[in-house]
């Protein structure tokens, strides 16, 4: 990757990776034990053979903490990828074709792109949805552009597709390098992006760690004094709180 483009990446990396750290610390900072409980599965964490309090207010936290640690740094990532192909082809978000994040034009083409994290981000219905984004997307641009190839493509930051051409839908789905190299015309970016990433990230996550030990400790307590009867989990009780239907007999 050329200096100038490493510096570039690097400078916008340094600008937004803030925003994800503060997003991420805000969460957890707001999180509330009741509403965190209710969203889990309570089924999941007694098959499990949770035995404390502790184990099982951390194992809930972690989860809802990773769903939207991923769905933040999806957003950022993203975004940088969008940075890089508009720094590079000229590439723009697009805001006027539904569901399309990214247009560009490379090699004499028109590259429509829908750019999600990893490739296991949808399921069949969603992937229905994005495959019926490229046929209106298509059949919108080619107004303008009746005489020019139009390519759509999923474009995953992360991860592999062995098959990347659909052809019954007549799509792209690059994963990884491959999208990397796409949008940038460089076999290395996916590798040359990571150091960047690393940002501030030890005062960042030191922070985090110190207010993720006052929010598991808190919620323990809390957990213990509402759902453990004689020291032990009264899962009948944690199922109720989770489960049950509004005005039952049995959520008195």
């Amino acid at each position: 990757m050329s200096d100038s483009l490493t510096k570039q990446i690097t400078l916008y990396v340094e600008e937004h990776i803030d925003s994800f750290h503060t997003q991420r610390f805000e969460k957890l900072q707001k999180l509330n034990l009741k509403e965190v409980l209710k969203r889990k599965n309570p089924y999941l964490f007694k098959a499990k053979n949770i035995l404390t309090a502790q184990d099982l207010v951390q194992g809930i936290v972690d989860a809802y903490l990773q769903s939207q640690e991923e769905t933040l740094f999806g957003t950022f990532i993203e975004g940088v990828a969008i940075f890089v192909c508009q720094q590079v082809y000229g590439g723009k978000k697009s805001t006027t074709l539904e569901g399309i994040d990214l247009e560009f034009e490379k090699d004499g083409a028109i590259w429509i792109v829908e750019v999600k994290s990893g490739p296991n981000w949808a399921n069949s219905s969603q992937i229905k949805k994005m495959r019926q984004n490229f046929v209106s997307a298509k059949r919108q641009l080619r107004q303008h552009n009746p005489n020019t190839p139009i390519i759509a493509v999923n474009g995953c930051c992360y991860g592999k597709d062995n098959k990347p051409y659909k052809k019954q839908h007549d799509y792209f789905k690059y994963c990884g390098q491959e999208f990397w190299q796409l949008i940038s015309g460089r076999a290395t970016l996916f590798t040359d992006i990571i150091e960047p990433l690393a940002y501030h990230a030890k005062e960042k996550n030191e922070q985090f760690l110190k207010m993720y030990a006052k929010v598991i400790n808190t919620f323990t307590l809390a957990f213990a004094q509402e759902f453990c009867q004689d020291g032990e989990i009264d899962w009948e009780k944690l199922v109720v709180f989770n489960s049950a239907k509004r005005n039952s007999s049995t959520n008195k």
